[in-house]
């Protein structure tokens, strides 16, 4: 069956489209058709693979998560069908790791609004990210996940709720950290070839799982997404992650904290685990287990994540 995905893609560097802006040159450069989509004023292109998939690159004049209020309602009509969605973009923090090609869940962590996911598509975009990288021979590069958050919340807490009424999965697709990365122009052709590859399935069984603590780019998450068993037919399904910051911040205890961690479960789906950061506080332990509880899925500390064949994972 065929299946649809959008690109948000901000066309103005001087309102933070770092990386999108030369992302959309590259893709204007390719055999994409006009559409009579008319989307923030500017008309939608259109891309159908052999499998009869459909891609839409949605142009935009700043960052979509900038403009829910004005462009729902047109998110909706135009694109409310689609399987997947994304916004492409840069990343920049001040403890941030340098050379990053990421990908990464949505959601106001604080709220307990989490963004609804596609393990697959995701799971796609990451593999076929590293293979890119591969590729164009970013050897300084890596491929990782972050914690789940939004971009557009900032301090207004109202905003984050917009972000389960567009009800297509989306995910953030990035370079990061520094200007030096975002306007590499190899790293923004690896991130073009990935949009592509949104379904390009592969054969393995994801199982999905829930993360919680740990950092923002916590390596141990990241290097679940690459971890593979029973001769490679077997992986981890990583979307939303709870790093330890939120789970502070958004005061992840007692009955509170069951219901906001229990809004993640609900967003991924057919969570098959939890696992947890071994530094993670046991108030925060507490809620992991009382949801395991609840879904009668096993809990584990991070480090079991590097012998999955070990797991006794819900079946």
């Amino acid at each position: 069956m065929s299946k649809k995905v959008v690109y948000f893609i901000c066309n103005n560097k001087g309102i933070n489209g770092h990386v999108s802006k030369d992302v959309l040159e590259v893709l204007k450069k390719k055999n994409l058709e006009e559409t009579d989509i008319v989307f923030d004023g500017y008309k939608v292109l259109k891309y159908i693979d052999s499998n009869k998939n459909t891609f839409y690159f949605a142009e935009t004049n700043q960052p979509i998560c900038y403009c829910y209020n004005e462009l729902l309602d047109d998110m909706n009509k135009y694109f409310s069908d689609s399987d997947m969605s994304g916004m492409v973009t840069w990343h920049e923090g001040a403890s941030a790791p340098p050379n990053v090609l990421t990908v990464h869940s949505l959601g106001d962590v604080n709220e307990g609004i989490y963004g609804p996911t596609n393990v697959r598509c995701m799971h796609n975009l990451l593999y076929a990210y590293e293979r890119n990288r591969i590729k164009y021979g970013l050897d300084d590069y890596s491929v990782v996940t972050e914690a789940t958050h939004w971009s557009g919340c900032y301090d207004d807490s109202k905003k984050a709720k917009l972000l389960v009424k567009f009800p297509v999965p989306m995910v953030d697709i990035e370079i990061g950290s520094d200007p030096s990365s975002w306007e590499n122009e190899t790293a923004v052709n690896a991130l073009t070839d990935t949009l592509f590859e949104v379904f390009n399935d592969d054969d393995m069984k994801i199982h999905n799982i829930l993360c919680v603590g740990g950092m923002h780019f916590d390596p141990d998450f990241a290097k679940a997404v690459f971890t593979t068993w029973n001769d490679g037919k077997d992986t981890f399904g990583v979307t939303h992650i709870i790093a330890n910051q939120w789970l502070v911040t958004g005061d992840y205890t007692g009955d509170h904290g069951v219901e906001y961690m229990d809004n993640a479960i609900k967003a991924i789906g057919d969570v098959e685990a939890i696992t947890y950061h071994d530094n993670t506080k046991g108030c925060y332990k507490d809620v992991i287990r009382a949801l395991g509880t609840k879904y009668n899925i096993p809990v584990f500390k991070h480090q079991k994540l590097r012998k999955p064949e070990e797991l006794e994972l819900k079946k």
